[in-house]
């Protein structure tokens, strides 16, 4: 988006760069990253960041609306809500493509939300390897509130930690070891200082949770909890403890009920010109009469999954639980970005924390060749992938 920038950038890139820059980032996981890493940063100008902070600001002024509460009430499924919910989550995380207007001005349009953790240990780790292995222009910064490494996790651990003893809070996982994301839970370790923790390895003593730590067991007081509840409810094999729906004495961060209650739910009832048109489908009368620009998406699924990009009326009229679904208008991403080949489009997450309100704290990004942001779309690109955001600071 920034001509001179990437024009420079691209001249600069060699594959021997881009090696080394993916080895040092094994290297410092001590196993290989098993998603794919982008061979590029976006850099993204002021205007562009205003831009985004009014669209953002939309959806957060709509997320502490009292209309929220009410539409936000029927979100958890029957027996699934666990209880003591707090007032708000402590992370937040905005997605939004990059499009281009009417105007011919880029856009940011919001694709889906989550009440839920990102990653945002590994993003940091991800900023270093790029500014040691490219060359980032001066001027330029991933983060947002005038944060820097050192405060980025301060920030962190101030939400994460609060005022328990590190060895009193945990990452809590399904089998942690097995997840693609497990190079953020490594960096969590190493720079927030708690433990990850298998959810099967939790112990339940009346309403109180232990884990062993080196040998001992040790009281759960506050959990970074990274459990996505679409991958536990389809884990018949895993056996824990202890049931989300439990009266415990432990303070989630999240808690479970903003993973339902703030997610693509939220999208119908936002209306703004950074958000596309989205329908639940049990609500519509009748479909769209040009529903070739439609996408559907389940409400609860993660990473893409279950999304139909090409929908018809036969498929619509195959879905019995039409509840769990929504219709949402699609999108034209913009061909943002060059490479060797093919431009690439970017999708951008907006990652906040949210103590007394909610903090812009880091960002991830993207990036596709193919009609829609997963893996199974960009098999065989270059260009393609993890990647993050670096905004003009003035």
């Amino acid at each position: 988006m920034i001509k001179e920038i990437r024009k420079k950038y691209n001249s600069q890139f060699t594959e021997e760069k881009y090696s080394a820059f993916v080895e040092s980032l094994n290297t410092a996981a001590n196993y290989k990253i098993e998603f794919r890493i982008g061979e590029t940063p976006i850099f993204l100008p002021h205007d562009f960041k205003i831009e985004l902070m009014k669209a953002s600001e939309d959806v957060l002024n709509y997320l502490q609306s009292p209309e929220f509460k009410i539409t936000s009430a029927n979100a958890i499924p029957p027996g699934m809500e666990v209880p003591c919910e707090d007032a708000h989550p402590a992370f937040l995380a905005l997605d939004f493509a990059i499009c281009k207007g009417e105007d011919g001005k880029f856009i940011p349009q919001l694709i889906e939300l989550q009440g839920f953790p990102s990653l945002y240990c590994y993003q940091e780790l991800l900023n270093l390897k790029f500014r040691e292995h490219f060359e980032i222009p001066p001027g330029f910064t991933n983060f947002f509130n005038e944060l820097d490494h050192d405060s980025y996790f301060e920030v962190l651990k101030e939400t994460i930690i609060g005022n328990s003893n590190p060895e009193n809070v945990i990452l809590l996982e399904i089998e942690p070891e097995k997840q693609k994301t497990k190079i953020d839970f490594t960096c969590t370790e190493k720079w927030i200082g708690i433990k990850t923790v298998c959810i099967s390895d939790i112990i339940k003593e009346d309403k109180c949770l232990y884990y062993i730590n080196e040998g001992k067991k040790t009281r759960i007081e506050r959990i970074y909890n990274r459990v996505i509840f679409d991958e536990l409810q389809k884990r018949d094999d895993i056996k824990y403890n202890f049931s989300f729906q439990d009266e415990l004495d432990v303070k989630w961060l999240p808690h479970p009920n903003w993973f339902f209650k703030i997610s693509k739910h939220t999208l119908p009832a936002l209306k703004s010109r950074y958000v596309p048109e989205t329908y639940f489908l049990s609500q519509l009368k009748e479909y769209p009469s040009d529903l070739e620009n439609y996408v559907l998406k389940p409400l609860y699924s993660f990473a893409g999954v279950g999304v139909k990009y090409d929908v018809t009326k036969e498929d619509l009229d195959g879905i019995e639980n039409k509840d769990s679904y929504i219709l949402q208008r699609k999108i034209q991403y913009a061909d943002i970005i060059e490479t060797p080949d093919i431009p690439a489009k970017a999708e951008l997450r907006l990652l906040y924390v949210w103590n007394d309100k909610p903090m812009l704290i880091n960002n991830l990004v993207r990036l596709s060749k193919g009609k829609m942001m997963g893996v199974d779309y960009n098999k065989d690109k270059t260009w393609v992938g993890s990647s993050i955001a670096y905004f003009e600071e003035s």
